[in-house]
């Protein structure tokens, strides 16, 4: 039976992806008004260079754009903000590690909604460490 079995295509992560946020406290979904959630295998070579990454699988996720405290009415119209989710790394984390696919796609997609509500990575690892 094993023989028959893929790994998940772009689709079946979007799939997954837009039930981990279905299932986010409406408050939390309604800040993410606009949000666009795109997923994609790899990450652009120019978005590699930008985040320094030294390898195609560094990255699992990505927030683009201005995040919630840093936008003001002024603001001229932009592009909404957008999280990225890179299936090939994170199908080869998921192979590597000991979780589900959905808690790992669960955890890269909350990661990158902290980015448009401002967090950094310390703030998230901190509340992270908190919560364990």
């Amino acid at each position: 039976m094993w023989t028959e079995l893929k790994a998940p295509s772009l689709a079946e992560i979007e799939v997954i992806a837009q039930g981990v946020f279905a299932r986010l406290p409406d408050r939390f979904r309604a800040l993410c008004e606009g949000v666009v959630i795109q997923i994609d295998d790899f990450p652009t070579e120019e978005v590699l260079d930008e985040m320094e990454a030294d390898s195609e699988f560094d990255l699992l996720g990505l927030f683009q754009g201005t995040g919630l405290p840093f936008r003001s009415n002024d603001d001229l119209p932009r592009l909404p903000n957008m999280i990225w989710l890179y299936r090939r790394p994170i199908l080869d984390y998921w192979a590597e590690h000991d979780e589900t696919l959905g808690h790992i796609i669960r955890h890269v997609l909350i990661h990158e909604i902290g980015h448009h509500f401002g967090l950094s990575d310390d703030d998230m690892a901190a509340i992270e460490a908190k919560a364990d």
